[in-house]
């Protein structure tokens, strides 16, 4: 049985936020506005939703949960691209569908083919880890995007030069490609190779205090790792794709006019 938290005990964690609070203060680097802002809008999100999933774990239709899914995707998409330096006119579709096409297919599989929950839709299942999905798969999705539309605006010299002498725009920009998908897995992977040694992740450990056995909290954790991290790589993927077809076009020509600074058109 978990512990219960009182409201004191929730006020005296958020004086916590204090310290970076002074941290901010003495080293004089103007985050304090930002730090309350973001603590203040943490508490709000995560009490609202607190109410709102005690009446989403009671459906029993799928329609309801697709559509929360849905609406949770758009979020984690416009998240995505929040992040990345440069934008181009489909950027927002783009990384939707990079999100939506993993996130989507790898809860399916871990809902249907491994948990194998049945309702496949059991909000209870289905929504968390639907979440713990898409929240790293638009750190990937961002990572990937952002690293892949600087590094061709910074190497347009290079790429012309390759496309001048022959090269396809697939060889011309394959080395780009392949930095932005590596650049997006690395989170997961890093997160990966630490696991249980230096951290204790947040499912497992919140398993272990509702007083689930260890043993369980580990197996559930150890396949909820094995989705994030192939959902990552393939939002990555799609995204860079996805990209790379909006910024070549068919006659082999780099468009990177069609790039524009986050803020400006």
């Amino acid at each position: 049985m978990s512990v219960p938290i009182s409201a004191g005990q929730l006020a005296l964690a958020a004086a916590l936020l204090l310290v970076n609070v002074v941290l901010s203060v003495r080293l004089r680097l103007g985050l304090e506005r930002d730090i309350l802002v973001a603590g203040a809008r943490m508490v709000a999100q995560l009490l609202a939703v607190g109410l709102i999933l005690g009446w989403v774990f009671a459906l029993r239709s799928p329609l309801p949960v697709v559509g929360i899914g849905l609406v949770m995707t758009v979020l984690a998409g416009q998240a995505a691209v929040a992040r990345s330096r440069e934008r181009y006119a489909r950027v927002y579709l783009d990384a939707f569908l990079a999100v939506f096409g993993s996130s989507f297919l790898l809860t399916g599989l871990a809902l249907s083919g491994l948990l194998r929950v049945h309702p496949w839709f059991e909000p209870q299942y289905a929504i968390p880890i639907l979440g713990m999905v898409l929240g790293n798969t638009l750190t990937g999705v961002a990572l990937s995007l952002d690293r892949f539309t600087g590094d061709l605006r910074a190497r347009r010299p290079q790429i012309e030069e390759l496309l001048a002498l022959g090269a396809t725009r697939w060889e011309a920009a394959h080395a780009e490609v392949a930095a932005a998908v590596r650049t997006g897995m690395i989170p997961v992977l890093s997160s990966m190779a630490v696991m249980g040694i230096v951290s204790l992740p947040g499912m497992m450990t919140g398993q272990i205090l509702a007083g689930a056995p260890p043993g369980t909290a580990v197996r559930y954790q150890i396949v909820i790792m094995f989705i994030l991290a192939a959902s990552s790589a393939l939002g990555s993927l799609a995204v860079v794709l996805l990209a790379y077809r909006s910024l070549f076009d068919a006659r082999d020509r780099l468009r990177v006019e069609r790039l524009h600074a986050r803020g400006r058109r």
